[in-house]
């Protein structure tokens, strides 16, 4: 479950977020998909 976390993060990191509200909206969204991936 971490390593699925740690993927999803990076992922969102190393794409276009430009500015800290980008960021906070990839963070939101890798927090999303790993609540989603718990409740499967």
């Amino acid at each position: 479950m971490k390593k699925l976390f740690a993927l999803i993060l990076c992922a969102c990191t190393l794409s276009a977020c430009n500015t800290v509200q980008g960021i906070g909206k990839d963070v939101k969204k890798a927090g999303e998909a790993v609540e989603n991936a718990a409740k499967k």
